[in-house]
């Protein structure tokens, strides 16, 4: 009798489950399953081909899935665990895709000591979302953030690192969940609140044709998702309000030397963050990122 085939399902065929369904086409002797919740996205992700089934009952292919990709926002992620957590296939891995991983982590403590889960953080993304964004090669040549729990078994871990390389992942960045929450409060979710703050002001409809490069990249991240980046915010809140915070003080300092008239501290200041930035590229450049606490 022939071996049981192995089963991925991608819960969640958005811009990252859609993509994650594309890029893992192909992989190993693994099928594709994609659950979704609305017809139009059913539709859809059938007639691009993201799976190689698709269903509007992903609870129900649990049972039979031996890899399962929860790809929803952070509450919807955390409510199909606890709805769910006698379901899945003793043996399987469970791995979520959100952008947090404390609050996610905690959650999947509900599952029975025989599914091992491990957060995932893919760091790629666009500023539009959707199935109609997703694309098989958006993940190529970019960091898989994993926060694996001590229980992980090494088996479930070589998977996970098959799984990057098929999907073209440029390295697989092992950590703990609190310290990827402290570092994507600053290297995203910050930058997120800049450019809200920034198209906050009156001046965002009067100064079109003054707009150059920094403004476009400043504010392109601005047309987010609002209720997935309320859940962001909010789920990260204490590492956010730290960072946010620092911030505060070093626009205050800014703000004093400028309006002092003092050139000299001006300059001294402007020459630090330039040299940290210079410094920063050089390294990026000679292939040197630090992996500090990893």
């Amino acid at each position: 009798m022939a071996d049981r085939y192995k089963q991925i399902l991608v819960v969640g065929l958005g811009l990252i489950g859609g993509s994650l369904a594309l890029a893992l086409q192909g992989f190993e002797d693994y099928v594709v399953v994609g659950g979704v919740r609305s017809r139009s996205t059913y539709e859809k992700a059938v007639a691009r081909g993201v799976a190689q089934r698709v269903t509007f009952h992903p609870e129900e292919e649990l049972a039979g899935s031996d890899v399962v990709i929860l790809a929803q926002d952070p509450q919807g992620i955390m409510d199909f665990l606890r709805d769910n957590r006698e379901r899945f296939r003793p043996g399987s891995l469970v791995l979520d895709v959100c952008g947090i991983k404390t609050a996610i982590m905690e959650a999947a403590r509900c599952l029975p000591e025989e599914v091992d889960f491990i957060g995932c953080h893919p760091m790629a993304g666009k500023e539009v979302s959707g199935i109609d964004n997703a694309e098989g090669t958006l993940f190529r040549n970019t960091h898989f953030i994993i926060t694996p729990r001590e229980e992980s078994t090494r088996e479930h871990l070589d998977l996970l690192e098959r799984m990057a390389a098929h999907c073209r992942f440029r390295d697989v960045v092992r950590t703990t969940c609190q310290h990827h929450d402290q570092l994507i409060a600053y290297t995203s979710q910050l930058m997120h609140v800049i450019a809200l703050s920034v198209c906050d002001s009156e001046q965002l409809f009067t100064c079109m044709g003054f707009e150059g490069g920094s403004f476009r990249d400043c504010t392109r991240v601005a047309a987010l998702d609002v209720p997935l980046w309320t859940q962001l915010f909010s789920l990260n809140a204490p590492a956010l309000t730290q960072v946010v915070e620092q911030l505060e003080q070093r626009l205050h300092q800014y703000r004093l030397a400028i309006a002092s008239g003092d050139r000299t501290q001006l300059s001294a200041m402007l020459e630090h963050a330039a040299g940290r930035k210079k410094q920063r590229n050089f390294e990026q450049a000679r292939g040197d990122d630090v992996r500090v606490g990893f």
